[in-house]
């Protein structure tokens, strides 16, 4: 490793994350992990490292980092207004930074979270097979927390790119968010509501956190027969769960457990949306079948190989 980056001010929520720890949920540990994966990928296919490696994942901006070795970055993500050295320049770019460079991002204007890559990936030790931030747990990142200021964070060792990378096209992200669903696992308990679900329009609630998603709009009713909650039962990132004041929660990242039955499940495929969806912003669910989910499962696993050799290719 080598000396990577100092935070000068860490901004509203600046936390290490990697695609997540996975294999760990008997022990009650959450996969963790960028909320927005498809951000979190290009930032590091655009300075040339593996998708697994960890990046900063920034919640509304308002950060400023000091460069400590020469290195790649890639800012992707919601719109941040990004300043090098006082200069504006783009994101979802490969940009070249050298020690005593200071990079600033403003207010997020367009999603809500950002994704900073450089070479080599942010090196901090594994924990549980991930370097991702659990801050429910304690564990990963820097101490299991939020960056704070004067933070020293190690960079990877890695070549620098021969010439630098950027995406073809720029990612917009919408106020009004369409999620693909599969209906389950416990729908057969709103049978009398599922139609009505998926034809509703719910907005962001301001209590949303890397958790979950809390969801308002019309009341989601059970079955008259159904019970309020279940015995608690493994949950994963998509399900839909109704509390019993019937207003749902998008679970994201950070739970392996819940006793809220969960009417819908987002595809994996559309997940990353939502990790981009600011409070105030509205979400319809769209229903597919499970054979439908799984064939666009297969094409946004083909689009991230494209994406990902296309940058390699040095073709953007």
């Amino acid at each position: 490793m080598k000396p990577g980056l100092r935070i000068l001010s860490p901004g509203l929520g600046l936390t290490v994350q990697d695609l997540g720890r996975f294999g760990a949920r008997h022990l009650g540990v959450p996969p963790s992990g960028a909320v927005d994966d498809y951000a979190h990928r290009v930032a590091n296919w655009l300075v040339g490292n593996e998708a697994a490696c960890a990046t900063l994942e920034m919640t509304m901006g308002r950060a400023r980092i000091e460069w400590l070795s020469e290195a790649d970055i890639a800012v992707t993500g919601a719109a941040m207004g990004l300043r090098l050295n006082g200069m504006g320049r783009r994101q979802w770019i490969s940009l070249r930074v050298r020690p005593g460079d200071v990079l600033e991002l403003g207010v997020a204007e367009n999603g809500c979270r950002g994704y900073l890559a450089l070479t080599g990936g942010i090196g901090v030790p594994e924990v549980m097979g991930s370097r991702s931030t659990c801050l429910g747990g304690k564990l990963g990142g820097l101490g299991g927390r939020f960056l704070a200021a004067g933070d020293l964070l190690p960079g990877g060792c890695q070549p620098l790119l021969p010439e630098p990378r950027r995406l073809p096209w720029t990612p917009v992200y919408p106020e009004h968010h369409l999620l693909r669903a599969i209906a389950g696992p416990h729908d057969h308990l709103f049978q009398s509501w599922i139609d009505r679900f998926f034809a509703a329009t719910f907005t962001i609630s301001p209590q949303s956190d890397r958790m979950g998603c809390r969801l308002s709009g019309p009341a989601v009713e059970r079955d008259a027969a159904a019970p309020a909650g279940i015995v608690s039962e493994p949950v994963v990132p998509g399900n839909v769960q109704i509390p019993a004041d019937g207003q749902p929660i998008l679970l994201l990242r950070e739970q392996t457990l819940g006793g809220y039955t969960s009417i819908a499940t987002v595809l994996s495929a559309d997940l990353w949306r939502i990790g981009q969806a600011r409070p105030g912003d509205t979400v319809r669910f769209v229903r597919v079948s499970l054979d439908t989910g799984q064939r666009l499962a297969g094409q946004w696993r083909d689009f991230l190989g494209q994406t990902e050799r296309l940058l390699a290719a040095g073709l953007g």
